[in-house]
């Protein structure tokens, strides 16, 4: 089976993103169901992976990075309201028996994604 896993790089640094709030929800057609919050960890990753065997499913997926709350305990200064504060990756797993890894690439003028594995 396959698994769900992220990371957060902070490119103003250079370095991993630490202690980043990370939230996984479902996108179902009532709404959106929250399935896991996490923080990341000393290498910007989650400890475990967000979804591992049968919890992954085929599906449609947001995961919510709390980039403006991370880049203001870092103490850079960013304008009110933050130009990047929630970031919302939005994406879909067609195959549950992959690995799908979500990275997000940020700094508080700008941020990338790309399907990882």
């Amino acid at each position: 089976m396959g698994k769900l896993s992220t990371h957060v790089l902070d490119i103003t640094k250079g370095k991993p993103g630490v202690g980043v709030n990370v939230a996984l929800y479902a996108v179902e057609e009532g709404g959106k169901k929250l399935l896991k919050k996490a923080v990341t960890n000393n290498d910007g990753r989650c400890d475990e992976p967000l979804l591992q065997g049968e919890e992954v499913r085929t599906g449609r997926y947001e995961l919510v990075f709390g980039a403006g709350d991370y880049f203001a305990a870092q103490g850079v200064e960013v304008p009110t309201p933050r130009f990047v504060d929630e970031v919302v990756i939005a994406f879909g797993i067609a195959d549950p028996a992959q690995n799908y890894h979500v990275p997000l690439v940020v700094s508080p003028w700008a941020y990338s994604t790309y399907r990882g594995s």
